[in-house]
């Protein structure tokens, strides 16, 4: 079901992020088909909007934007465990945004002379949450709680409509919203989601900011439009990288790889171990817990891509090479002193650390966010936070004696730029 890849013999020339491949997501591919969705969206509005959604989602919604009355409907009709179930995930991740708040930095650089750092929410924001295989009701609280964390005033929401639901939103994602207070919820999917939030079409005013997962056409709108609106990420499809030596409990091992390959046909599913003995108790597991559950034909796909694999190295020195060269989504750590080893990683979205921190925990009640860079994007990228909804201005504020005694520096470095103008805007300022 799942391929090996053995690198103990691998020489210090080797290139492991070519060593364990990634499925196939060309959005270069895509880009034309999506170009042309984005191209009717902006010249021909909300009409091109419903027509797509139409042609892409099987079903015509004349009235794009959910009435605050319907998403409270169906909150009201909300399984009770499932409520319970987000209100806790919202308290932890509530917590873990408000530490992240960045205070405003202060620097005085002598009397008069003050540079302040500001941090500052983004004004509006458009957050996407797929609806395809899977409701991912999850994304509605990993999206909107750090932008209101942040204090943005302005949110809105847009997720695929559903035919099975007569062309709104999913339910339950409806009922997130409803829960979270979000009132602007869109049954839009797909490019042409993404092409509303940038040019602002009908009912739904442009947005400063893009976040949230999505498919190869979601993604590819966000990069085409990247520019006309600020981008969380480009993120592919879902991985999971597990590091671990002969202590790995084989069950929890499998039962992680087929959590992640539980979501896509091209989702990634490594594991990077010392052990043999492991890897082929992992394999029998997989073979088990792979034929009861529910998705088996979506998980073996998954597990059996090249995207997927049982990679052998000769110790956890050379794990932790191959696992920071991938930069995987989410990692796993099962080792003997496990929080040692995830102290040295570099590269990863989320680290897990030991038995009892699954991805599971992560993708709902952790405390952490699930939207995190894919595709070795997390050697130069973060997950979603606060941070993402915020930007940062500095606030100049000099005296008149505080620009003198600076003057004659910012003079000769204009007219060593040769930019006489830059210096006569101190000079007209200052005594001589």
């Amino acid at each position: 079901m799942i391929r090996r890849i053995d690198l103990r013999e691998a020489g210090p020339e080797t290139d492991y992020r070519a060593a364990v491949p990634r499925a196939d997501f060309d959005i270069e591919a895509a880009v034309p088909a999506v170009h042309a969705i984005c191209e009717e969206v902006r010249t021909r509005g909300l009409d091109a909007v419903v027509e797509l959604g139409e042609r892409f989602d099987g079903v015509r919604v004349d009235d794009i934007r959910v009435t605050p009355a319907v998403m409270q409907a169906a909150l009201d009709d909300l399984d009770p465990d499932i409520r319970a179930g987000l209100e806790e995930s919202i308290r932890r991740l509530r917590a873990t945004c408000a530490n992240e708040l960045e205070q405003d930095a202060v620097t005085d650089l002598g009397p008069g002379a003050r540079v302040t750092h500001r941090k500052v929410p983004v004004g509006r924001v458009g957050l996407y949450v797929p609806g395809g295989l899977a409701p991912l009701v999850s994304s509605v609280l990993m999206n909107v709680v750090p932008a209101q964390t942040a204090g943005v005033e302005s949110i809105a929401l847009a997720s695929p409509p559903q035919k099975e639901f007569g062309g709104s939103v999913h339910p339950t994602i409806l009922a997130a919203c409803a829960l979270l207070g979000v009132e602007e919820v869109y049954a839009v999917g797909g490019a042409q989601a993404i092409a509303m939030f940038a040019y602002g079409v009908g009912p739904c005013r442009r947005v400063d900011l893009v976040t949230g997962p999505g498919n190869i056409w979601v993604v590819t709108a966000k990069r085409i439009l990247k520019g006309q609106i600020g981008i969380d990420s480009e993120a592919g499809p879902t991985e999971i990288a597990i590091l671990a030596d002969d202590t790995g409990n084989a069950a929890y091992v499998a039962a992680d790889l087929i959590s992640q390959a539980e979501h896509d046909p091209l989702a990634a599913s490594v594991l990077v171990t010392t052990s043999e003995r492991l890897a082929a108790e992992v394999e029998a597991e997989l073979d088990q817990q792979v034929a009861v559950t529910k998705h088996s034909e979506r998980i073996t796909t998954s597990l059996g891509g090249k995207q997927s694999g049982i990679v052998l190295v000769r110790d956890l020195e050379q794990g932790l090479d191959v696992v920071n060269a991938y930069a995987a989504e989410h990692l796993e750590i099962h080792t003997e002193d496990a929080a040692a080893w995830a102290a040295r990683v570099r590269n990863a979205g989320a680290i897990f650390v030991g038995p009892h921190a699954p991805v599971s925990l992560g993708d709902y009640c952790a405390g952490s966010n699930h939207v995190l860079p894919t595709a070795g994007c997390a050697c130069h990228s973060s997950g979603l936070s606060v941070r993402a909804f915020t930007k940062s201005v500095h606030v100049i504020d000099y005296s008149a004696a505080a620009l003198e005694e600076v003057a004659d520096h910012v003079v000769t470095l204009a007219e060593a730029e040769d930019l006489p103008g830059h210096g006569a805007a101190i000079t007209v300022r200052v005594s001589r």
